[in-house]
This record gives C-alpha cells, structure tokens and sequence, in this order.
C-alpha cells in the first residue's frame, strides 16, 4: 500500500515540475517578445525624434524668412483677424 501512495506521490511531483517548466518557456517566449517590442519602439521613437527634429528645423527656418521680410508682422493680427469672423 505504502508503495501506491509512494508512486502517486512522485506522479504527482512530476506532474508539478512539468507545469512549472511549461510556465517557464512561457515566461521566457514572453519576454524575448517584450524585448523584441522594446527594439522595434526604440527605432521608431528614433525615427520620430528625427522627424521632429526636422519639423522643427524647417518652422524655425521659415520664421527666420518671414522675419527677414516681414519685420514688423505681428502675430496679435491674427487674434483680431479671427476675433472678427
């Protein structure tokens, strides 16, 4: 009798140590996914960094031509132009 309780309880802690290294390559599969994530986020906030960088470049560039020829422009006009309609 002891020797049925004996292999039920080895079947048993098998079945334990099988789940939890089921649980494991689960854990592992989801974090080279969650990095694999991260790269691909980083290129594009580098790709958007750069983007921004240019936009920002090209207002700063055209605000210098409109200075250039437009030195008195006010940008309050605006406001009362719109306070108008």
């Amino acid at each position: 009798m002891m020797l049925y309780a004996l292999i039920c309880l080895s079947l048993s802690l098998t079945g334990i140590a099988g789940f939890q290294l089921a649980y494991m390559f689960y854990l592992d599969r989801l974090d080279r996914e969650r990095k694999k994530r991260i790269r691909e986020l980083e290129v594009q906030c580098r790709s958007l960094t750069r983007q921004l960088k240019e936009a920002e470049a090209q207002i700063e560039e055209q605000n210098d031509l409109l200075d250039e020829y437009l030195p008195d422009r006010d940008d309050e006009i605006w406001a009362d132009v719109l306070d108008d309609r």
